[in-house]
């Protein structure tokens, strides 16, 4: 609870003695390309085949004659949205984005980099933490809708080119019986896990102590508790909004 309670504390004095728009825009702005345009790449191959194997899968359990085809892309489609796209994606966002805002604010504090903030009168935290913070916001939901589009097409690839399912099945399927609250829930979880990496990160980060050996282990419990945290997170959000 004390670690909560410094963490709440935390998340509060970030808008304390904040700093002028211009620059929030341009820290902002160079903290997505390092959130967003940096992990793109990952994103589109994970969920890809994530995608795939699914459908694979999906396929190979499917033996009732009495099942139609396009029922293994309605499951797809569920399963990507729901859970795939959001929460894996949220892990390995994680252990990517996540461990580097921990490791990155840990190298400053423990070269006194922050301290020297501090000394110029800047609010470290919010200086430094608040632009990650809304970065992650904006771009965490947009690689969340192309791992959702790209984990769907995998499946269609994998699927029609291993003659598992027709295309014309395959997209039947996604359009069939669709809820669009689905992408809504999606939507809400990927700003829900964003805040969540991106805060407890850059929390762990922030209060490193020690030196180089320091910071790898702030790394490790930054990525620890942020997956923790998504899991979590996932299923209390599963069960106030999918009831």
């Amino acid at each position: 609870m004390k670690e909560f309670g410094r963490y709440v504390m935390f998340i509060g004095s970030l808008f304390v003695r904040r700093e002028s728009f211009k620059t929030y825009y341009k820290l902002v702005m160079e903290e997505s390309v390092q959130i967003g345009v940096k992990s793109i790449l990952l994103i589109v191959l994970v969920s890809a085949f994530m995608g795939a194997v699914t459908t694979v899968q999906t396929a190979f359990n499917l033996v009732s004659p009495f099942v139609p085809k396009f029922v293994i892309s309605q499951v797809v489609r569920e399963m990507i949205i729901l859970e795939l796209a959001p929460t894996i994606m949220a892990i390995i966002y994680a252990g990517k984005v996540g461990s580097s805002m921990a490791g990155g604010l840990g190298t400053m504090r423990i070269t006194e980099q922050i301290d020297a903030l501090e000394v110029m009168g800047i609010n470290s935290a919010s200086y430094l933490v608040l632009p990650k913070i809304i970065a992650s916001l904006l771009m965490y939901p947009l690689l969340v809708i192309v791992a959702g589009f790209c984990g769907i097409l995998g499946g269609y690839l994998v699927g029609s080119l291993g003659n598992m399912i027709t295309p014309y099945d395959y997209i039947y399927g996604i359009r069939s019986s669709f809820n669009e609250f689905t992408i809504t829930f999606a939507l809400i979880k990927s700003f829900v896990f964003a805040f969540m990496i991106s805060s407890i990160s850059s929390f762990k980060g922030y209060y490193t102590k020690g030196g180089a050996l320091e910071v790898g282990i702030s790394s490790t419990a930054a990525v620890t508790s942020s997956v923790i945290a998504v899991l979590i997170g996932d299923y209390f959000l599963a069960e106030l909004l999918l009831k």
